[in-house]
């Protein structure tokens, strides 16, 4: 069921159990997948880099809600990093613990995000993003990280609301099946993370 996307409610309607129990192992699954994005993802090559605000934020126009990194290998996977803030320091720390040296990095017009990194990659401000080597690129590069920021925000909205303390979770649940698209290959990959823990 959770392979599936099902929300624990409809798993536990399903199966037969109750609604408690399905969240209580839906919470275990998201957890071993974030400690296993942790352990197994680094960057090198080409790299774009964008953000990204996820919560309510029609009553106040101030608040943008909750922000998100994230960086996409071209043709590749995406890491995303839940930050305490969007301030330069935040930023860097993240993208300095994931990127490999020597790796190009592509954002948009916002200067913190070199910082320090300017000495250990190679940085290309894009201005929205419309300096590209040439149009293929460009569209590929905008489409891969646009439609992550699609599946996201479609996979986070059946739930009707998630708590804050638990956001990170379910965001790294996306991160995975967006890097692991195919459903047998998730089940494969769950199954030994589950092994190996339990």
């Amino acid at each position: 069921m959770f392979i599936a996307g099902a929300t624990a409610r409809v798993a536990a309607e399903l199966v037969g159990v109750n609604k408690n129990t399905a969240t209580y192992y839906f919470h275990r699954l998201r957890v071993l997948i974030a400690e296993y994005i942790n352990q197994h993802y680094g960057f090198d090559g080409e790299i774009v880099l964008d953000e990204c605000y996820f919560g309510d934020s029609d009553n106040d126009q101030s608040e943008r809600g909750e922000p998100v990194f994230a960086l996409v290998k071209r043709g590749s996977k995406v890491y995303t990093k839940v930050i305490s803030d969007a301030k330069c320091r935040s930023l860097q720390t993240a993208i300095e613990s994931r990127i490999i040296p020597d790796s190009i990095v592509y954002t948009d017009n916002i200067t913190c995000h070199a910082g320090r990194g300017v000495n250990y990659f190679k940085y290309y401000r894009l201005h929205h993003r419309l300096q590209f080597f040439d149009k293929k690129e460009r569209q590929n590069c905008i489409n891969g990280i646009d439609n992550f920021w699609g599946q996201v925000k479609r996979h986070m909205h059946k739930f009707n609301g998630i708590p804050k303390a638990h956001f990170e979770l379910y965001l790294k649940e996306c991160e995975w099946r967006f890097n692991t698209p195919n459903v047998k290959q998730q089940l494969t990959i769950l199954k030994k993370m589950v092994k190996v823990k339990f």
